[in-house]
């Protein structure tokens, strides 16, 4: 035969929740979800902020491979004149840190730290040691060893950033406003 097609009607005494408290066990829930949530968001949204020193100025602890902060002097011990290290700095772009040494041989870090990127197409810009410069390996863009452009495609030297230390012996990059002194310009950068 034939099958038969049954449902289940609540009939008029069985107990049925009415809409608001319905409405507010779903607030209850929507809330019990809500507060959790927002405060993870705010925990993983601070990993993607670089962290700032000093307020005002701009300040963040250059930062090396592994996110650990650099200390000057631990930096500059085995390094020699003109040598270089990329580090995390402004806005979590790599810049290349700089060596010099003195005369009475005393090494010292350069008041300025160049960004990485090159300003053709963006590409990092690793340093030639033994032509004393940067090279561009997409297009071939050269820089000084201050960061000026000495043959294109790129339009513009590379962006600097003032180098601090601070009371820790920790690395501070902060932004460069003042002129260029390659150029003269004001800072293409800002």
């Amino acid at each position: 035969g034939k099958m038969r097609m049954s449902s289940a009607v609540a009939g008029d005494d069985a107990m049925v929740p009415d809409m608001e408290k319905r409405n507010t066990m779903n607030l209850m829930l929507a809330g019990a979800v809500a507060v959790p949530a927002t405060g993870m968001a705010g925990v993983y949204a601070g990993f993607l902020v670089p962290p700032k020193v000093g307020g005002e100025g701009g300040a963040v602890v250059a930062r090396d491979a592994l996110g650990n902060n650099i200390k000057k002097a631990k930096f500059i011990e085995n390094k020699r004149n003109l040598d270089r290290a990329l580090v995390q700095g402004l806005k979590g772009d790599a810049f290349w840190l700089i060596v010099r040494e003195e005369e009475n041989e005393v090494k010292e870090l350069e008041i300025y730290a160049l960004n990485a990127t090159c300003t053709h197409l963006g590409c990092v810009v690793p340093w030639q040691r033994a032509e004393t410069m940067y090279r561009c390996p997409c297009h071939g863009s050269q820089y000084d060893k201050a960061g000026a452009v000495t043959r294109g495609p790129a339009p513009l030297p590379l962006a600097l950033a003032r180098v601090e230390v601070d009371d820790s012996d920790n690395v501070l990059l902060t932004p460069w406003t003042e002129a260029d002194f390659r150029t003269g310009a004001k800072p293409w950068w800002k």
